[in-house]
């Protein structure tokens, strides 16, 4: 739990204290979404791996490991003398995050009996939704405080702590398992994945500082030709040994491959909107990281109120027409969002936020608690735990990738303006209104592709059903064995439904 936490903390934390490391540092726009999608992207390409690494090495080795090298990489970051060694810090944090997250799913499942997953997973929640609203808040006083002159520094090493007193509770407390099958690791998928990756987020986050060199244009271009390397090497990897990264035979399930598309573009529409989010309000209008993390609270809890009640009393009766009022409302928020920037400009109030934040939350919690489920409606049971974790790791590229877009969407409508001290606010807000028109034209595919969704989503549940958004889900393991099924030890071959 302290584990869970603290990643989530982590991940909230940051983008509210961005413009003020912006300024401390000296930082480029480049640099600033590197702090940010540097982190989503170590820790997207890892996860599926430091799960599998915890199958093979031990569950608790990996988690201390991964905790240890967290508190390490929060340290670097919170000393960081310049934008480079901190984005090389950021990157490590979300590496060592990726040893560490997989671990925790996995741990409580072979730690309980079926039997009390349910009371656990409903406290696993609790802290998930805790660690949501407490994060924004807490980077917020954090930084309006400036403890010891230190600015924006306390939001990484306040991890300092908190980790020390997770791996010695870790140590004395948690059980080693492992699992029975000898597993292989795929290290060349891992190699090629994040080759691809980065060959299309690099150019996306730096292109615009350096003019859309041609490198730029052939590096994006080029990830194609990765991804269909990556691809055939699965399908060899598979007919080899049965232990590939990604088992590709779930794309052929309809509602899965559906899924992943909803889970990769909802993932983009977080990228974008939290960070152009946080910079309108603070380079923009010039509003205080305190002011700008209480104007976000009513977001968050809108949030956790409408994923309780998607998953309790909605899905089981009106199925995916849930998620698809999901993105309908979200969109609802963001164009109210969109007339109150034009009607009120630099001049807007927090109070007269709080309308389109409530209900774009209200939205997003309709789609994040209960779309696991909906996405593994159909999937063979042995391949439930390859596809949760493709699941997630697919929501952290999306979001990835939408950080990098931001240098498209936001930037590069602010490029060529006077920034004036009296326009600022202005040519910020219109950065922002156009930012949202892209997220509303997201959500709208995003709506549509939802139809491939199965009806009436079925529950894999070995305990009770549990309410909240899930932010880790499983990503413990792949295919485990020779036959690509989940081996009799691995921690989901029957998943429950966790908190998203």
């Amino acid at each position: 739990m302290t584990a869970a936490f603290m990643d989530l903390v982590d991940v909230t934390i940051v983008n509210i204290a961005i413009p003020s490391i912006e300024r401390d540092l000296s930082a480029s726009f480049g640099a600033i979404q590197w702090i940010t999608a540097g982190y989503a992207l170590a820790f997207a390409a890892g996860l599926i791996t430091g799960g599998r690494l915890g199958d093979i090495y031990g569950r608790k080795r990996l988690f201390l490991i991964g905790m240890a090298g967290f508190t390490v990489a929060s340290a670097l970051c919170g000393l960081a003398a310049n934008p480079e060694i901190l984005v090389a810090a950021r990157l490590l944090q979300g590496a060592m995050a990726a040893l560490m997250v997989p671990q925790v799913l996995a741990i409580i499942h072979v730690t309980f009996p079926a039997h009390e997953r349910g009371k656990v997973f409903g406290l696993f929640g609790a802290i998930v939704g805790l660690g949501a609203v407490s994060g924004p808040l807490l980077g917020a006083l954090l930084t309006q405080w400036n403890l010891f002159g230190l600015e924006w520094r306390p939001i990484f090493l306040i991890n300092l702590p908190v980790g020390m007193a997770g791996l010695l509770l870790g140590r004395a407390f948690i059980t080693e398992s492992r699992a029975e099958r000898t597993l292989r690791l795929d290290l060349v998928g891992v190699v090629l994945v994040t080759l691809g990756l980065l060959m299309l987020i690099y150019p996306l986050t730096r292109g615009r500082e350096l003019g859309w060199p041609l490198w730029g244009h052939l590096c994006m271009a080029g990830s194609a030709v990765v991804f269909g390397a990556f691809v055939a090497y699965e399908k060899y990897k598979t007919r080899k040994d049965g232990s590939p990264l990604v088992e590709l035979s779930l794309f052929r399930v309809k509602s899965f491959a559906a899924g992943i598309a909803v889970q990769l573009t909802f993932g983009v529409v977080m990228g974008i909107f939290f960070l152009v989010w946080t910079l309108y309000m603070q380079m923009g209008l010039g509003w205080s990281p305190l002011r700008a993390g209480l104007t976000g609270v009513p977001f968050s809890i809108a949030v956790s109120v409408a994923a309780g009640l998607s998953v309790q009393k909605l899905v089981p009766r009106f199925g995916r027409k849930v998620l698809q009022a999901g993105a309908l409302t979200m969109a609802g928020g963001l164009l109210l969002y969109i007339w109150e920037a034009g009607r009120y400009g630099a001049a807007i109030q927090s109070w007269q936020m709080v309308p389109p934040l409530v209900i774009m939350g209200l939205g997003m919690g309709l789609i994040v608690a209960p779309l696991t489920d909906a996405v593994l409606s159909d999937v063979p049971r042995e391949h439930a735990g390859s596809a949760s974790g493709l699941i997630n790791t697919t929501g952290q590229m999306g979001n990835a990738l939408g950080l990098g877009l931001v240098s498209v969407v936001f930037f590069g409508s602010i490029d060529g303006q006077r920034l004036t001290p009296d326009r600022v606010g202005t040519v910020f807000a219109d950065a922002f209104q156009g930012s949202l028109w892209w997220v509303v034209g997201i959500l709208a595919a995003i709506f549509a592709i939802m139809f491939a969704l199965p009806k009436r989503p079925k529950q894999h549940l070995e305990g009770e059903t549990v309410a909240g958004p899930d932010l880790s889900g499983d990503l413990s393991s792949g295919p485990s064995g020779p036959s690509g099924q989940a081996g009799p030890s691995s921690p989901r071959q029957e998943p429950e439904q966790v908190p998203a």
